[in-house]
């Protein structure tokens, strides 16, 4: 297909539907050559951490059958060593197909499969193509189906971007939104419900309820590595093992165990881990909670930011850059609005894998490359999403002191410290005329002889309010 077979650009592979020409060049086979043409949808490639995944599977894979006595030693070290290549990334330009594909992925399978194929034939001096020497499906696929090999896959990588990426950058974006917290402590402001003013409470409080919402959706992402290590490798097409030895998905699961230093399992009913992929819709659950505190995190920095002088403006943003190209001196809350768009696309990301894991029919879910891809692209979002506000928001934001304590004294419902001395009817005339009147709290109560002067300001005191059990 695509290249005429006389061409010294191309040599001829095969598959089960008969002579594919390929580019000389390249280690795929007919199989990823067909592919090439038939799904040309889109512009979202196979995510490499998947494919590394992926080879990293075959290289575990090749391993446990010749323990098993599957795979002679030579063939295994050639498929285990070109594996290697993959999962270093050494081939990354060997892997072009579109992630609009067979929803098990087998194209992507088999694209991996003939480039470890192709490259130990190499390794062992033998022309690429050359199927008596090491063969896609009979020595690298063995003792595997797509059915099992990519799901698991999705499995690895999704855990292994979590854990070494995404939470490390959601770390450290709580610890510095902690220093913050710990340096406005003692700094009091008026607080806020239904978008109007309420009783008081430290900046500190109001920024450390943004760490600790981030740190308990840390928490549940790392809950959710239980259920991806539990693998469904070894269920081969449906889920009963043809094909693959007694021991098989158990060898594997050590091997991979050893290599990556986390527990990989195969103790789960391998029907409900084919036939659905609940462990993957749930985790994507978890990472839309994420997205949903940052969403709520931002949305909260960019309102008591707003201004500087006709808003709120008690938090002054680091000015990144300018923010307008007509009203000179403007400056936006950008990386606000870059997350919150960020974090509003996981959440759609979201939507398409919950109808992706209801899809599947009978022993197999077809959305395979749906989930991994949406998986994977919001990890990595959340992940830079994290980063940035670290580094270009939190870092450097700062507190407007004297607006912050302008609202908070000229706020009527510091009045609520009046209600259980006077009564929640005398302390509410009190603040109702103050607004009409455009009087202070403190002028109001003493204009209705409501309370003296020295007990309303025993006990209108604003830090003790945010701080009412001491």
């Amino acid at each position: 297909m695509g290249l005429p077979p006389t061409d010294p650009a191309v040599r001829l592979d095969s598959d089960s539907l008969g002579t594919v020409a390929v580019p000389a060049e390249r280690y795929w086979g007919a199989q990823t050559e067909r592919a090439r043409h038939m799904f040309q949808l889109g512009d979202d490639p196979m995510p490499l951490e998947l494919i590394h995944a992926i080879a990293r599977i075959k290289r575990a894979a090749a391993r446990a059958n010749q323990a098993l006595g599957q795979l002679d030693a030579e063939r295994c070290a050639w498929i285990v060593a070109a594996a290697g290549e993959v999962t270093e990334g050494r081939h990354d330009g060997e892997f072009p197909l579109s992630c609009w594909q067979s929803g098990s992925g087998t194209q992507t399978n088999m694209n991996v499969n003939e480039v470890i194929a192709n490259r130990a034939c190499e390794l062992a001096g033998r022309p690429r193509g050359d199927r008596t020497c090491v063969h896609p499906n009979d020595h690298v696929n063995r003792s595997q189906s797509t059915n099992d090999v990519f799901p698991s896959a999705i499995h690895l990588a999704a855990e292994a971007q979590q854990r070494t990426l995404l939470l490390p950058a959601l770390e450290e974006l709580v610890a510095a939104l902690e220093v913050k917290a710990t340096a406005w402590a003692a700094v009091v402001k008026i607080g806020r419900t239904h978008l109007q003013d309420a009783v008081p409470l430290s900046f500190g409080q109001e920024v450390g309820g943004w760490a600790s919402q981030l740190r308990t959706a840390g928490a549940r992402l790392a809950d959710g590595f239980e259920e991806l290590r539990s693998l469904p490798l070894g269920g081969t097409a449906v889920g009963t093992g043809l094909g693959a030895p007694a021991g098989f998905a158990a060898a594997a699961c050590g091997l991979l165990s050893d290599e990556i230093g986390v527990t990989w399992r195969c103790d789960g009913d391998r029907f409900a881990l084919m036939g659905s992929h609940d462990a993957l819709v749930q985790q994507m659950a978890r990472l839309r909670l994420l997205a949903g505190a940052l969403h709520k995190i931002v949305n909260d920095i960019r309102l008591l930011a707003c201004g500087p002088r006709a808003g709120l403006a008690e938090l002054l943003l680091p000015a990144n850059e300018p923010g307008s190209s007509i009203m000179p001196g403007k400056v936006n809350p950008t990386q606000c609005e870059a997350v919150a768009m960020l974090t509003a696309q996981v959440m759609g990301l979201d939507q398409a894998v919950a109808i992706g894991g209801s899809g599947g029919h009978l022993q197999m879910n077809v959305y395979k490359p749906l989930l991994g891809l949406n998986l994977l692209r919001s990890g990595r979002l959340l992940a830079d999403a994290c980063r940035s506000l670290r580094e270009h928001l939190v870092t450097g934001m700062e507190l407007n002191h004297g607006q912050v304590e302008t609202l908070r004294d000229r706020s009527l419902m510091l009045v609520t410290a009046l209600a259980p001395v006077i009564g929640y009817d005398r302390a509410a005339k009190i603040a109702l005329h103050a607004h009409e009147q455009g009087l202070s709290l403190r002028e109001a109560a003493l204009a209705l002889d409501a309370i003296t002067a020295e007990a309303f300001d025993r006990h209108v005191d604003a830090g003790a309010m945010a701080h009412p059990q001491g």
